[in-house]
């Protein structure tokens, strides 16, 4: 019987690429996201992705999606991002909550509504997309940061909840991805500092190469769970250290 994959987050970057790459491996993949007309256009392109209006801050609309479920053998839990660059100091309650509402609990109403099906596939995996902001913190990042650490923490301790289960945990960590719309909305909209952002760095990761990392764990054999797979550009050494050329 042919697998299932669920993506959050699926209307753009990352989920988007990474819905394309898990029907390309065989999966039948239920798209998510608030964007409907975004997915639609994704299921269009690929025939074998169905499109699912989800908003992960809603338990409502969570649980409406699991109960349309017959089973799931992969969930990935990519919606979420960040909001402003503000100090802790002089940070916007508002862009906190909506990052934990999104990152943090979005991602546990998914798997809480989810693992249950993974269990009973025999051979789940779930993915958790954190980031590199999840193990280093940075001047501007603190709530993201605050977020992704978060997510981390909560994957780490499903692992070992859940041993002994048919189903494996992922986590996979990418440092800077040049992928549609994250760096703008990070900014407000202004797409010249988001531009900014990725100036003068040769080859920055793609949504692609995140979405070709996510495959690779998932297709591993039912004994091998890749904990952690943390992925950088080759430009980037680490989050404080990044390769620019020109200028």
């Amino acid at each position: 019987m042919r697998k299932t994959a669920v993506v959050t987050g699926a209307s753009s970057g990352i989920g988007a690429a990474t819905a394309r790459r898990l029907a390309a491996e065989g999966f039948a993949v239920v798209a998510c996201a608030r964007r409907r007309e975004r997915l639609d256009k994704l299921a269009a392109e690929v025939p074998s992705i169905t499109p699912v209006t989800l908003d992960v801050t809603s338990q409502e609309s969570v649980d409406a999606l699991a109960a349309s479920l017959d089973r799931v053998d992969v969930l990935v839990n990519n919606a979420g991002g960040a909001l402003g660059l503000e100090s802790v100091a002089e940070a916007r309650l508002d862009d906190w909550q909506a990052m934990f509402d999104s990152n943090v609990l979005g991602s546990l109403r998914m798997t809480q509504a989810l693992v249950p099906k993974l269990v009973e596939s025999g051979d789940g995996v779930l993915v958790m997309l954190t980031s590199t902001a999840a193990f280093v913190s940075y001047e501007g990042g603190g709530g993201y940061c605050a977020a992704k650490h978060a997510q981390s923490a909560m994957t780490e301790t499903l692992r070992l909840e859940l041993v002994g289960q048919p189903v494996r945990i992922v986590e996979i960590a990418p440092g800077m991805v040049k992928s549609e719309g994250f760096a703008v909305t990070r900014f407000r909209g202004d797409e010249a500092a988001a531009a900014r952002v990725y100036e003068g760095v040769p080859d920055p990761l793609s949504a692609d190469d995140v979405a070709d990392a996510i495959a690779w764990c998932v297709t591993r054999p039912a004994h091998v769970n890749v904990d952690r797979l943390v992925i950088r550009p080759r430009a980037q050494a680490a989050q404080h250290k990044v390769h620019r050329v020109g200028g």
